[in-house]
């Protein structure tokens, strides 16, 4: 198939909608189809098209309005795709409805299929007090494109619950890891930890991800004090950037996150990685002994954080679903902990840090249900699922 795809930040922007879109593409182009990928314009310049990892990519979009529209349509057109998917963050589109109403807009134009992948169900901005048309807007992309698919469980019930019988054909299909499991061709554990100050009997702690408020980081830094004050040689690791290039919103609470570790006294056992390539972000991940991610609303499958460590088999200690997710199994290949309560976040730490034999075993299994998520089953499920749609237009 001749598949487009249509995401508002791609590599090297920094973004989880960006990376899932690169390797999505990849291991489609690996399963035998042609790729183009629509996005941004990086420096308010045109680059079309440029060949990257088989994937043909269009840097062709200034403002994710309505005035995208029709570029949107000359561009399946011209390439006569059979179907196009649009993946679906508000922040990666700037924050602007333009893509919401696309399919509506464009629908008697449209030669191919449009399917919506939700990353999230958050609503752009739209305009000043537009108060409920903003969610409305998110469920008009689905009510008028061809097919939806919704990468975890927790939006998967309620989005359908929401849209009743104006939901079309929809698939629950996971996202992967953005980061593969391969560090630099020389890397030694003991010796990357050393060169960032972790001695070898130092309990290193990581966490993954841009910092924004739902994350519970506040949580993390408490619970590393607490670590600390019991006389754990705890430290603590940033992997990765701090905001990326879609969440500038988010500087602010990043810039009050480094003051509070520097009002509470752990400059010295906070490090940072900062934004690097994936193979370095890789190794960060692998010299960490445990991985925290105390989400604030919950562990949830769409997010890539979370599958990267487990791609990494590490002991993941994160917070409690708040839908029932059988894939994570407490205390079997994760630790699950309430959200917001570093006493309980603390204490588990140390449990797992003195008992190298449990962590261990978490961390087996952690590698173990990665194997769920690979991009090669993720391609497999979604190119069926195009297939069939392109299969309906076609009778119509």
């Amino acid at each position: 198939m001749r598949i487009g795809m249509i995401t508002g930040e791609f590599p090297p922007l920094e973004g989880g909608v960006g990376d899932f879109t690169r390797e999505l593409g990849i291991a489609l182009h690996a399963d035998g189809h042609e790729i183009h990928i629509l996005t941004s314009q990086m420096n308010d310049r045109q680059s079309s098209p440029v060949e990257e990892d088989n994937l043909s990519i269009y840097r062709d979009i200034y403002d994710w309005d309505r005035s995208a529209h029709a570029k949107i349509t000359r561009w399946i057109d011209t390439l006569s795709l059979d179907v196009v998917n649009i993946q679906y963050q508000a922040a990666a589109y700037q924050m602007r409805g333009g893509i919401n109403f696309y399919p509506w807009a464009q629908k008697r134009h449209l030669s191919a299929p449009i399917v919506v992948t939700y990353h999230d169900l958050l609503p752009p901005y739209l305009f000043p007090k537009a108060g409920p048309l903003r969610q409305w807007s998110v469920r008009q992309l689905a009510q008028h494109a061809d097919g939806v698919i919704i990468t975890n469980s927790d939006d998967y019930t309620a989005f359908t619950a929401a849209m009743k019988d104006k939901l079309p054909p929809t698939r629950l299909i996971p996202i992967g890891s953005n980061i593969a499991p391969q560090p630099p061709a020389d890397y030694d554990r003991t010796a990357w930890r050393a060169a960032h100050g972790i001695h070898p009997d130092d309990m290193l702690i990581g966490f993954f991800g841009f910092l924004n408020r739902s994350k519970g980081v506040e949580t993390l830094i408490d619970a590393l004090g607490q670590l600390i004050a019991a006389g754990l040689p705890a430290h603590l690791l940033f992997v990765g950037g701090r905001t990326g290039s879609s969440d500038s919103t988010n500087a602010r609470y990043a810039d009050e996150i480094d003051a509070l570790v520097e009002n509470v006294g752990l400059g010295g056992r906070v490090h940072r990685t900062g934004y690097t390539t994936p193979a370095e972000v890789s190794a960060a991940l692998l010299a960490v002994d445990v991985c925290a991610l105390p989400y604030r609303n919950g562990a949830n499958l769409r997010h890539g954080t979370l599958h990267a460590a487990l791609a990494h088999g590490r002991a993941i200690v994160t917070t409690t679903p708040k839908v029932e997710t059988p894939q994570l199994k407490n205390g079997v290949n994760i630790i699950l902990v309430p959200p917001e309560n570093p006493d309980f976040l603390a204490n588990v730490i140390h449990a797992l840090w003195e008992n190298p034999q449990a962590r261990a075993e978490i961390e087996q299994q952690a590698a173990r249900l990665a194997y769920e998520f690979s991009w090669e089953r993720i391609a497999a499920r979604t190119a069926e699922f195009f297939r069939t749609l392109r299969d309906q237009a076609g009778r119509k």
